[in-house]
């Protein structure tokens, strides 16, 4: 059983869009996972367009890849250098602590990463 930043049982991120670096909804590590998809964030328009002019398009849907596109509202395992990187340039989207893995904080600044906190929403309402 993974864990989030809280200490407890990890819970997905979304089910729809489906994310995860295995597409099953949660911010699961795995070594194979050079990204560390591991936060999960609530995706607003700064930081797609933040992402979009880094050269990462989240925003236009690639079928071939069972990709929708993101819009703002989803949420989504991120990268968290991404993630780092929005935070430095003022864009970092909002953290759901439940779904995002812990190991997180052996990458990020603690203290960064809980300044950046969605209101929590239960698992059973994960869309």
């Amino acid at each position: 059983m993974q864990k989030n930043v809280i200490g407890t049982e990890l819970v997905p991120c979304s089910l729809d869009p489906l994310t995860g670096w295995h597409r099953d909804g949660c911010c699961s590590h795995d070594p194979s996972d050079g990204g560390m998809h591991l936060i999960c964030a609530m995706m607003t328009n700064e930081f797609l367009s933040f992402s979009l002019a880094q050269g990462n398009d989240l925003i236009t849907p690639m079928p071939g890849y069972g990709f929708p596109g993101l819009t703002a509202g989803d949420r989504w395992c991120l990268c968290t250098s991404r993630w780092e990187e929005a935070r430095r340039a003022g864009v970092a989207p909002p953290v759901v602590l439940e779904a995002t893995n812990e190991l997180v904080l052996e990458v990020l600044n603690r203290d960064h990463v809980f300044r950046h906190v969605l209101e929590s929403v239960p698992p059973e309402n994960v869309r």
